[in-house]
């Protein structure tokens, strides 16, 4: 099987997570081609896969423009092949933040007309090492706020890499059939 692997990424996670879904596909003995949204100069061949994974970071509520440009580019294609989603934020590492984390998948899938056969959402990372003063604070005194993680100093990964991989199992499974 030869499953396309898009991304948008706003500070290097959500790449991380594409190319480690590659690794993941490609040990199940599939084929995986890892592609940056925002780095293309027109359409690919997305007619050529057997199936697509998309990946893009919540940034402000919303997901990257490249992203939701690369669905609209190919939303015919996505909407008659297997294609999964996948929405990584800081608000689906927390239980309080599911809700949230899930409308912004709804607006986006909304907005673009797709219907992929399977959507997950994937904590995000803080990358506190990178970020100035103003950006350390909004992070923990409003993003953090109130679910228990303000005290998280340092990077920190929430992912939660165990069920993201059977997320890509059940997916690839099912776009075999």
């Amino acid at each position: 099987m030869n499953i396309l692997i898009a991304y948008g990424t706003i500070e290097g996670h959500s790449r991380k997570i594409a190319e480690w879904i590659s690794d993941h596909v490609r040990a199940s003995g599939n084929n995986s081609r890892v592609i940056d949204a925002s780095a293309l100069q027109g359409k690919i061949d997305v007619a050529g896969h057997d199936a697509v994974m998309i990946i893009a970071p919540v940034h402000q509520r919303a997901h990257p423009e490249a992203v939701l440009d690369f669905i609209f580019a190919h939303r015919d294609s996505l909407n008659t092949k297997p294609s999964a989603f996948i929405s990584v934020s800081l608000s689906a590492a927390f239980d309080a933040g599911q809700a949230k984390a899930s409308s912004y998948v709804g607006h986006l899938l909304e907005s673009a007309g797709w219907q992929p056969a399977a959507t997950h959402l994937a904590a995000g990372a803080l990358r506190y090492d990178e970020y100035d003063y103003f950006k350390k604070q909004i992070i923990r005194h409003v993003v953090l706020r109130g679910r228990g993680a303000a005290d998280v100093k340092g990077d920190h990964d929430f992912t939660n890499w165990e069920s993201l991989g059977r997320f890509v199992d059940d997916f690839v499974e099912a776009a075999k059939r």
